[in-house]
């Protein structure tokens, strides 16, 4: 069977950024243990997200949206509960965000 790929959207909690440079390195340090614990799993390590715009019917909005988008990361998985258990270690959940994990389906 062949792995699926997966999207992980990193909601933020509301943190601003590090309070210093150590503390920086740190939060860098965790993300980078983690990611090289699932470095097999990426296919794509992503980026963080700048400040969102939400245009719909109604016009646009500048404020980030109502739960503003950190982040992404693509992954390969055999399922979603696998992607899922994958992503329950990510820093992002440990400092209070969370993870959104979905399929990105092939089209």
């Amino acid at each position: 069977m062949t792995d699926k790929r997966f999207m992980y959207i990193y909601h933020g909690n509301g943190m601003g950024p590090p309070e210093s440079e150590e503390a920086g390195r740190e939060a860098m340090a965790r993300w980078q243990g983690w990611m090289d614990g699932i470095r097999d799993n990426i296919v794509d390590e992503g980026a963080p997200a700048g400040k969102s715009h939400t245009v719909s019917q109604s016009g646009v909005t500048h404020d980030g949206g109502a739960n503003p988008v950190y982040g992404y990361t693509l992954v390969t998985a055999p399922d979603i509960d696998a992607a899922i258990a994958m992503a329950k270690d990510c820093p992002m959940v440990a400092d209070g965000g969370s993870v959104e994990v979905c399929e990105a389906i092939q089209m």
